[in-house]
């Protein structure tokens, strides 16, 4: 479907979102959540999200290798690191709007940018190869 875009830049935008994850999670392990507004189990549910996202990460930068080398199997293992990403991202975006967490008093523009960016990382990752 979106056969003009070249893989290598798909594999460009996985290197980077791996890389975007790894951090994200390096910055929320070292933070302390001890926001008033946080809804009852915040921590307990995102700590959730650290092994999926690390198999994502991993899987993300593998098939970019693959990508980048030509390897038909790194096009099938985007397709695979596309799903995994959109379904996590709709279980994030579902307990944001759960818990009021797009309210701008509630880091509503950073959880917002957030779904988004994942949410167009993850069509362009399933559009692509499709």
């Amino acid at each position: 479907m979106l056969d003009f875009i070249n893989p290598k830049v798909v594999a460009g935008v996985q290197i980077l979102t791996a890389l975007g994850i790894a951090r994200f999670w390096m910055t929320w392990l070292r933070t302390e959540h001890k926001e008033p507004w946080l809804p009852t189990g915040y921590v307990e549910h995102e700590r959730c999200f650290v092994y999926p996202d690390s198999v994502l990460a991993t899987l993300m930068v593998v098939s970019a290798i693959l990508l980048l080398l030509g390897n038909p199997l790194g096009e099938r293992l985007t397709l695979v690191c596309g799903g995994m990403m959109l379904f996590l991202t709709v279980i994030d975006t579902a307990y944001f709007l759960q818990n009021g967490m797009f309210a701008k008093e509630k880091g509503g523009a950073g959880n917002m940018g957030l779904t988004v960016v994942l949410i167009s990382v993850s069509l362009l990752m399933i559009l692509r190869f499709l």
